[in-house]
């Protein structure tokens, strides 16, 4: 199924983002490619599909689902040691909604 441009211009605008003409072709490339793949999968018939192995199917202690055990916290510092901002012991993170 091939998308047209306006109606993928439509979608850019209803999710709020702009696009140059480029990436507008681009997207209505892809979105196309990814409907046609899904009109594959309307063609099988799910009559003739096995049932899948679901978790809750397995039996218990069979390794899917580990014992939940209590350890000690990580030191401050641990914890700390890897961010890419910090500001005293806290996080530094981007404003994201502003009063």
């Amino acid at each position: 199924m091939a998308l047209d441009a306006a109606l993928v211009q439509h979608l850019a605008t209803l999710v709020r983002i702009g696009l140059s003409e480029e990436e507008l072709e681009t997207l209505r490339e892809q979105l196309s490619h990814i409907l046609e793949q899904f009109e594959v999968l309307s063609e099988l018939d799910p009559a003739a599909l096995t049932a899948n192995v679901q978790a809750q199917d397995l039996p218990h202690g069979s390794g899917v689902m580990r014992e939940d055990v209590a350890a000690d916290s990580l030191e401050p510092a641990e914890v700390l040691q890897n961010a890419p901002r910090l500001e005293g012991e806290f996080f530094r993170v981007k404003v994201v909604l502003e009063e």
